[in-house]
């Protein structure tokens, strides 16, 4: 349909306090400098960004809460589009579904759900963009029960290359539908998403934290109960060198510790002392092989699962990377204690695996370009250099750590967790891309956003 281009937009120039709070990036090493930058809260002032991009000669870039900035480029002769809430979030708690503005964050949405008792399919931390992450898959702490994130979309508003508004939906342009459903990008201007909720009659989440030296007896463990484990309960395992910071208790400060931490989801009251067994006896298990320096298991609501993961909330400078892998084997695990143990001397704050398999290895018959993962574990590991020297440093502990590792390296990725343009990872065959790179020329003939395409084509 046709949208009315808003003739009062702003445009931010560099060096205006305008285009620093439309060029905001959360990881500070990434950041981003287009020629024009606009705020844009409708899909009106998109259609007059678009409108004045053509006329400058400019491309198109999007960003909205600035997470994924180290996928994007500097945008040298491109106009950044900054999308912010155009409204609250809409919740239908008759048909379960939920109507997100682009720009909304994981927490507003939680927030909105949570009041009829129904949950959503959010990552790790309640301050990333809700729209971003589910086009770029979307790996939640829910995922082995309900597979990506990227599964719930039920419709996407966006504005293409044309000023036009679509709403598309299985019924609607089932092929644009298909493909911006982890297409990597290109498409247009997303200014909302329709997703699905689920019930949540109990939540179970939390963390145990050990000391780093009983980390390969827990990890021998973990990764035996991952092999059958239940698709009920998500979990991830984590060796982190936590600083001693407002909120980060005191007993973990001390050194290098072993984190094991998730969630458990019953949807119906019937299933609650199954799920809730299945928690004990994961936890049994662990605490079995070495007491918890500090264990925050419990039943808990969905509010409380955003908060699990101690994600920072406030922007920092950081270099990272990722891979999906294989079952890490003895030898596995052992490549993977060898970058991140106290013997590593690791720079990294956080080495991590996430548990994939369940829901998540499940092909979606109407799902999109990107419905499944194949691989054991999300491997992701961060580092918080102070500078540029330090960041040179971090990046090649991180590369020998990738060669650690490389005999289980998939070769696949989840897009959320890149931190370099350069991974060579991909989470798309060739024949899918194919299909993605029609679907994209016919709705962007002349390659306005092409900046905004991962892998760049």
């Amino acid at each position: 349909m046709a949208v009315e281009a808003t003739s009062t937009l702003s445009v931010h120039m560099p060096g205006t306090p305008g285009y620093r709070e439309a060029t905001a990036v959360y990881n500070l090493f990434a950041p981003v400098q287009p020629d024009e930058a606009v705020i844009a809260d409708s899909a009106g002032s998109v259609a007059a960004a678009i409108t004045r991009a053509r006329s400058r000669g400019l491309d198109v870039e999007v960003i909205s809460t600035g997470h994924a900035s180290s996928m994007a480029d500097r945008m040298s002769g491109a106009l950044l589009v900054r999308t912010v809430p155009s409204g609250p979030v809409e919740v239908d708690p008759q048909t379960h579904r939920a109507r997100i503005p682009a720009g909304t964050r994981w927490g507003a949405v939680a927030e909105a759900a949570a009041q009829y008792g129904l949950g959503a399919m959010h990552g790790s931390s309640p301050d990333v963009g809700a729209v971003g992450y589910l086009l770029r898959g979307g790996l939640s702490f829910y995922g082995r029960r309900f597979g990506l994130a990227v599964n719930s979309l039920r419709a996407v508003e966006l504005v293409s290359a044309d000023g036009q508004l679509h709403r598309v939906d299985t019924d609607h342009d089932p092929s644009l539908f298909w493909a911006v459903r982890g297409g990597g990008g290109g498409f247009g201007v997303v200014t909302a998403v329709e997703i699905e909720l689920f019930d949540t009659a109990g939540v179970w989440t939390g963390a145990d934290w050990w000391p780093v030296s009983e980390a390969g007896p827990l990890l021998d463990a973990w990764a035996g109960w991952t092999r059958t484990a239940p698709r009920e309960v998500t979990t991830s395992f984590r060796i982190l060198r936590l600083p001693p910071l407002p909120g980060v208790p005191e007993p973990l400060t001390h050194g290098p510790v072993a984190c094991l931490d998730g969630v458990a989801l019953a949807t119906s009251s019937a299933e609650v002392p199954g799920v809730s067994a299945k928690v004990d006896d994961l936890l049994g298990r662990m605490r079995a092989v070495a007491t918890p320096l500090l264990a925050t298991w419990r039943a808990a609501t969905t509010l409380d699962v955003p908060q699990t993961h101690m994600d920072p909330p406030d922007p920092l400078r950081a270099v990272g990377d990722h891979m999906v892998l294989r079952d890490l084997d003895e030898d596995g695990q052992q490549a993977f204690l060898s970058t991140a143990d106290a013997a590593s001397q690791s720079p990294l704050i956080f080495s991590e695996l996430r548990q994939l398999g369940g829901a998540l290895s499940d092909p979606v018959a109407d799902g999109g370009a990107v419905n499944h993962l194949k691989g054991a574990h999300c491997y992701y590991a961060l580092a918080v250099p102070a500078d540029e020297g330090q960041a040179a440093a971090m990046r090649r502990y991180l590369a020998q750590a990738r060669t650690a590792l490389a005999p289980w390296d998939t070769g696949s990725v989840v897009p959320n967790f890149v931190e370099d343009r350069d991974n060579p990872g991909r989470w798309m065959d060739e024949e899918r891309a194919a299909f993605v790179d029609l679907v994209r020329r016919g709705i962007d003939p002349d390659g306005l956003f092409r900046r905004g395409v991962w892998p760049p084509r």
